[in-house]
């Protein structure tokens, strides 16, 4: 989706930025995980056919996807981008008759940074995201049944359990975004700061110049 591709998002513990060329290969080493693709519901792709899909996904108009970075990685200058990849997030505009539903996906693909809360911090960041750009008024989660971790997390959102689908082995919850739902999302992410993607980039790569060329103390 255009409308986020010079959009980073920071957060307490993360910062979200828009799905790029430069991060296909640390991707594609993730969905070669069969756990991952179990989770996501998702078929492995080779190299080539995840560039296609990275372009497409920037490109069209119902897809919005951020790479989930880990923020005390990523203040390292001198860490690669794809270094501080965890996963990502994506809201979907899956009914071309309502625009304001939305499904949201999540994946926090570092083993490591599960149980950490992050999947929450994210989901809010990117619901408060919809609401605010994107005009959302209803979001969705499907979720495999038995993925009872992210199916709890929702729940502790508020999402409630509208329908089971056994030929699929998934769950559909759901939240309305009404008063009380935009109040959570101001407490939980009015913190988050909006920058733009290119410069705070530029800013990361002279930093890291500055530190190569600085003589050591």
């Amino acid at each position: 989706m255009k409308i986020n591709e010079n959009t980073l998002l920071e957060g307490h513990k993360v910062v979200l930025v828009p799905y790029n060329a430069e991060h296909v290969p640390r991707y594609h080493e993730w969905m070669k995980s069969v756990e991952l693709q179990q989770l996501t519901a998702s078929e492995p792709l080779t190299l080539e056919q995840e560039y296609d899909m990275q372009r497409s996904w920037r490109e069209d108009t119902d897809k919005c996807t951020f790479i989930i970075l880990d923020k005390r990685l990523w203040a390292d200058s001198g860490t690669e981008e794809a270094q501080c990849m965890i996963g990502d997030v994506n809201i979907f505009l899956t009914d071309p008759t309502d625009p304001s539903l939305a499904e949201l996906e999540i994946m926090i693909a570092e083993a490591s940074y599960r149980g950490q809360g992050i999947g929450k911090e994210v989901t809010q960041m990117m619901m408060h995201y919809g609401v605010a750009k994107l005009g959302i008024s209803r979001f969705q989660a499907k979720i495999g049944l038995d993925n009872e971790i992210s199916i709890a997390m929702f729940k502790k959102l508020h999402f409630q359990q509208v329908s089971v689908c056994r030929v699929f082995k998934e769950v559909t919850l759901e939240t309305a975004v009404d008063v009380s739902l935009r109040r959570r999302l101001l407490q939980h992410a009015g913190h988050v700061t909006e920058q733009d993607y290119q410069a705070a980039r530029g800013e990361r790569r002279e930093a890291a110049s500055r530190a190569a060329t600085d003589p050591p103390m």
